[in-house]
């Protein structure tokens, strides 16, 4: 309940204050609003500067992409333990039902 009363007489008071301060008030958004705007624009180019050099050094990390000939290696690769997988599940099942 005091917060309320607090708010509502800290509401009633700016309202005042904005009535006998009304140019004054102008100024000081006149003045804060460009300064807002250039620390905004300075700090959205800082961060799009060191997201473009995270992405820069991101392509050198991960080396060389794989070539055509890998790509069917690695393929017989897998046929080939797929096969194995597949012995061992008929091993497991002759075992089971003995």
């Amino acid at each position: 309940m005091k917060t309320l009363i607090g708010g509502a007489a800290a509401a009633v008071l700016g309202i005042i204050g904005l009535a006998v301060w009304w140019k004054p008030f102008l100024q000081l958004l006149a003045g804060a609003i460009p300064f807002a705007l250039l620390s905004g624009g300075a700090l959205a180019i800082y961060l799009g500067f060191d997201e473009l050099k995270d992405t820069w050094g991101s392509k050198e990390e991960f080396g060389p992409a794989v070539n055509k000939q890998d790509i069917e290696e690695y393929k017989g690769e897998v046929e080939k333990l797929k096969e194995e997988v597949e012995g061992l599940k008929v091993g497991q099942e002759k075992k089971g039902k003995k």
